[in-house]
């Protein structure tokens, strides 16, 4: 069974996930990623174990999780595109240290900082179960988010 096909027809959205632990921030964009409980709410994200996000956030707390506004390709690009080994991603773009020092893009459409309950081991990917415990306020109008086929043409920074 090939499950490509099934995939390729879907467009969802994909979101800059942002780590702080013992003084080192990464970041890297994810496309699996879902909201999974609405009482208690509870989000999910996943990490490739080959990426630096991944090894930073396994010693953290809290992650950070950001919507792109459509248009951000570029963001979408640096922490897409990019790998933290060889990159300070967050050179030349606006954040701030939130809980955790988990560094927030202040230039998105939305974000929450997740508290990690749990760890979930599926192969390449490690999913992170965050418990919101902090959420940013939206912006003013309901903007067109980056979805994956805006970055389907990206070369990762690392491989999955």
């Amino acid at each position: 069974m090939d499950l490509d096909g099934f995939t390729d027809a879907l467009d969802y959205p994909v979101y800059v996930v942002t780590a702080a632990a013992d003084g080192e921030r990464a970041g890297c964009l994810v496309g699996f990623a879902s909201q999974c409980s609405i009482d208690p709410p509870r989000f999910m994200v996943w990490l490739s174990k080959a990426n630096r996000t991944y090894r930073i956030a396994r010693r953290g707390s809290f992650l950070g999780v950001h919507a792109l506004r459509g248009g951000q390709d570029g963001v979408a690009e640096l922490f897409g595109g990019e790998s933290g080994d060889d990159t300070d991603k967050f050179a030349g773009i606006e954040w701030t240290a939130k809980r955790g020092g988990t560094p927030v893009l202040t230039d998105c459409c939305a974000w929450f900082i997740g508290r990690v309950a749990e760890h979930i081991d599926a192969g390449d990917h490690v999913g992170f179960l965050l418990v919101p415990v902090e959420v940013g306020p939206p912006g003013p109008v309901r903007p067109s988010l980056v979805r994956f086929s805006d970055v389907a043409d990206l070369s990762p920074g690392h491989p999955a």
